[in-house]
């Protein structure tokens, strides 16, 4: 079978090609998570297959995902339980990022009010911050949305949002930080909100109390800001690597920035579909997967 066979471009939009095309062109794969090799309770078709087979030629590959709700060991293990074979070196989390970003803003010892799970707790302790047993008191100087769960959203949101009024009323600096900026994820057969609809709240909340700061805004680490995929560049040792995405706003703008392939596949939020020429310049991905099944000649 020859790399052409593998994938047949349309007349109009990025080439159709199959995983097999991207696995001889490239030095290293890069995956999404949701929607691209699993849900939270469900394994994409195609994807354990495809998994096996990287793993059986040795060839560099991370998933890179937004999520800041489970340590990398965690989701190996869930992985494995659902049929993925992924060690947890090789997967890369926007939470694993919050240690640079706390080395860089010097917030070491900084006290955390952390929104999330107790492996987004657990993300900030291995950062050097030191999350608060009460969210919604007054004594932290960072805000952390770590998750949108976790948590008993609305009393503990509608605390937190008074103690960040009290403290920016009284002048104090505040950081807020949001590892994960998705809206939306698949879940199950529908969707669920993420965390960065979350951050909106917030964010909509501190516009209409304070609209002469516009600066009180989240700092966002994840996809699509070029961090995440310089990690998994240290990684592969390489920058020749495709990253395969399901959000062409985060997955295919983020490679894009970067400065490598990418690829909308067709399992996840937004399949081009209908989108194919009226996604901007910055959002339109080198290919696109119909699956993660491999030994596709043609789409």
């Amino acid at each position: 079978m020859t790399k052409d066979e593998r994938g047949s471009p349309p007349q109009d939009g990025p080439p159709v090609v199959g995983l097999e095309y991207l696995i001889d062109r490239y030095s290293a794969i890069l995956f999404d998570a949701y929607g691209v090799l699993a849900g939270s309770r469900h394994v994409i078709p195609g994807a354990a297959e495809a998994i096996d087979s990287l793993n059986g030629m040795g060839k560099p590959y991370f998933v890179l995902t937004n999520d800041s709700s489970v340590l990398p060991e965690r989701r190996a293990a869930r992985y494995a339980e659902m049929g993925l074979n992924i060690a947890a070196e090789r997967v890369i989390t926007s939470g694993g990022l919050l240690a640079a970003h706390f080395a860089e803003r010097g917030l070491a010892g900084a006290r955390c009010a952390v929104l999330g799970t107790s492996d987004s707790a657990a993300y900030v302790e291995r950062a050097g911050g030191v999350p608060v047993e009460s969210p919604g008191a007054d004594d932290f100087d960072v805000l952390i949305i770590g998750d949108q769960a976790g948590f008993p959203f609305l009393e503990t949101a509608d605390a937190v949002l008074s103690a960040l009024f009290r403290k920016i009323d009284a002048g104090e600096k505040i950081h807020l930080v949001m590892p994960n900026p998705d809206l939306i994820y698949p879940e199950g057969g529908g969707f669920g909100f993420a965390s960065g609809s979350v951050g909106l709240i917030f964010e909509s909340a501190l516009a209409l109390r304070y609209p002469h700061m516009p600066d009180l805004r989240f700092e966002r680490l994840g996809k699509p800001r070029a961090a995440i995929f310089a990690e998994a560049e240290r990684r592969a040792g390489t920058r020749d690597m495709a990253m395969i995405g399901d959000t062409p706003e985060t997955d295919i703008r983020g490679a894009n920035g970067f400065g490598i392939a990418s690829a909308l596949v067709d399992t996840g939020i937004a399949a081009l579909g209908g989108r194919a020429g009226t996604l901007p310049e910055s959002d339109a991905p080198t290919y696109r997967l119909r699956s993660l099944a491999l030994g596709v000649k043609r789409a």
